[in-house]
């Protein structure tokens, strides 16, 4: 599986708004500006997040994003499914099953793709966004994200 831009800076976003928790929503210039990443783009991606249960949006002066849940909830597993999918490096391993192929219960490769498919899932799934803020390099973990009033 290769994670996608979409993945990738969604990722980031979701750190951004782990680093403020509990400090209020964060507006998405912020978030933009921090992660290099255009905000219209930025847009969408809270969208699926939001769909997904992960974020809540606040709008007005004081508005923005927030996590819907504390950094230690939420598992990168989880952002990672809910924009990029199914964590899986082929179809006919997706845990949904739906995608089996008529060569399933004879293929060579499948045990190998199972296994793949478990490792990706354990290390996402075990990693949550509070972890990153913890390993994240040190300017990137005391950035201030509140604009100044």
């Amino acid at each position: 599986m290769r994670i996608t831009t979409k993945g990738g800076y969604g990722i980031r976003a979701m750190f951004e708004l782990a680093k403020a928790h509990g400090q209020g929503p964060v507006p998405l210039k912020i978030v933009a500006e921090r992660q290099a990443i255009s905000e219209n783009y930025l847009e969408q991606l809270m969208g699926t997040l939001r769909r997904a249960g992960l974020v809540n949006g606040v709008r007005g002066a004081r508005g923005g994003y927030e996590l819907t849940m504390p950094p230690e909830a939420i598992r990168v597993g989880d952002v990672i499914r809910a924009l990029e999918g199914p964590i899986s490096p082929v179809s006919c391993v997706d845990h949904d099953g739906g995608n089996e192929c008529d060569r399933h219960a004879h293929c060579p490769t499948r045990g190998l793709w199972e296994r793949l498919r478990d490792s990706m899932t354990e290390v996402l799934d075990s990693t949550t966004l509070a972890d990153l803020c913890q390993q994240a390099p040190e300017s990137q973990a005391s950035d201030e994200l509140r604009p100044e009033s």
